[in-house]
């Protein structure tokens, strides 16, 4: 058997998506999701112009072989582009492989290690009283982790925090804004930092010692200001402090890990095992948040956590709603068969997304399964989607109060 097309997807039923469809001379068709947030076209581009004319003909099953190729064969290594695209390509064939198989993908990765996978819900509000609200949504929702994000006093928008809810409305963050140059937002880390620990203080008061917590600094703190933070929030019992500080300068990890028991997560923006190196081996961190659309797909991303699993450290796959709905099912089959799975962000996509998408995963009482249906689970409506165009959006740029870019 042999690819004999590859075909490059562009919708945007509320975020901007990439999808890769690839079909083998038997008509067996494969999804992988390139999706990279702001950067859509550069996945475009590259996958049109220099990865499929490479695919077709090709023996859909060697995967080892196809990603090896991908990787080394450019030789213009990593990145988010490359590694987005060639995730793609690995996703697509994954899903191909377990459709002939007529298996759930994570049949083939092992088998289910667990009934279902930890998934983390995102709340927050502008003061207590509107976070409060938000949290109880989650919890009614059925989800017994919650990232906890937060209002600063004397700020205004900021990351992470949504429009207030109302009692039973949908948490829906959209920081990608479709605007011709990206909105710009104000940070003072020194007043977050005053803030947060009370927030905690309150939302532990409130919701009691087994609600699951966890948060994201996204990258605001040196490495000094990370350790005071993660000691302040040694007693409300975080699951995970996220990206505390940029992940590039992985010998502030070691000051971070030095000053504070709070168990520690990064790696979001992290592209391949390369990236992690340090960080595993001198165990300074407990969670990797790699997605597998962002670091080479189910193959790279099975290796890493092989890698991780030496060091005690677990899998908190990144899954906000700029992973596609292939993207997330791919990390949930590849989370349900690995041994040394920690937990999955689920930020759920719009009701846009979900008809463009077809899903098989499902959420129960706090868990995330990933469906039994041959391959991934997921099947794209060709014609829904091409109702929604391509519309370019930005992230936020920060800036602190002098002006001066910061971290967003």
């Amino acid at each position: 058997m042999t690819i004999r097309n590859a075909e490059v997807l562009v919708t945007s039923p509320g975020r901007n998506f990439v999808t890769l469809r690839i079909t083998t001379e038997d008509g067996v068709v494969g999804l992988g999701d390139a999706t990279v947030n702001g950067r859509e076209l550069a996945t475009v581009a590259y996958l049109r112009e220099h990865v499929v004319p490479l695919l077709i003909g090709k023996d859909e099953h060697n995967i080892e072989d196809m990603w090896q190729f991908l990787y080394r064969g450019a030789y213009w290594r990593r990145g988010p582009i490359t590694m987005a695209a060639i995730a793609a390509v690995d996703i697509a064939l994954w899903d191909i492989k377990a459709k002939i198989a007529n298996l759930p993908l994570y049949q083939l990765l092992g088998g289910a290690s667990r009934i279902g996978a930890l998934a983390y819900g995102h709340a927050s509000g502008s003061d207590n009283e509107s976070l409060f609200t938000s949290i109880r949504n989650h919890v009614d929702e059925g989800f017994k982790a919650i990232r906890v994000q937060t209002g600063v006093p004397g700020l205004g928008q900021i990351y992470g925090v949504a429009t207030d809810q109302r009692p039973g409305e949908r948490y829906d963050y959209e920081p990608a804004k479709r605007l011709p140059l990206p909105a710009e937002e104000n940070w003072d880390t020194r007043a977050y930092l005053r803030h947060i620990p009370s927030v905690f203080a309150a939302v532990r008061e409130e919701f009691g010692p087994e609600l699951i917590l966890l948060h994201d600094g996204h990258h605001r703190m040196t490495p000094n200001q990370a350790a005071s933070l993660g000691k302040s929030l040694e007693p409300y019992d975080l699951f995970w402090l996220e990206d505390c500080t940029p992940g590039e300068n992985q010998e502030g990890l070691r000051r971070v890990r030095s000053q504070t028991t709070t168990p520690l997560a990064i790696g979001e923006v992290f592209n391949s095992i390369h990236d992690y190196q340090t960080l595993i081996t001198e165990q300074l961190i407990d969670y990797v948040r790699s997605a597998v659309t962002h670091t080479g797909g189910i193959t790279a991303l099975r290796k890493l956590m092989d890698f991780a699993a030496i060091y005690q450290i677990k899998s908190g796959f990144h899954g906000p709603t700029d992973i596609s709905p292939v993207g997330q099912a791919a990390q949930l089959h590849l989370g349900m068969a690995i041994h040394n799975f920690g937990i999955q962000e689920y930020m759920k996509h719009s009701p846009e997304t979900l008809e463009v998408f077809k899903t098989s995963y499902t959420f129960t009482d706090g868990l995330l399964h990933p469906g039994n249906n041959p391959g991934l689970g997921v099947d794209y409506n060709e014609e829904l989607a091409k109702s929604y165009d391509y519309t370019p959006a930005y992230l936020p740029v920060n800036r602190l109060l002098d002006g001066t870019v910061h971290d967003w």
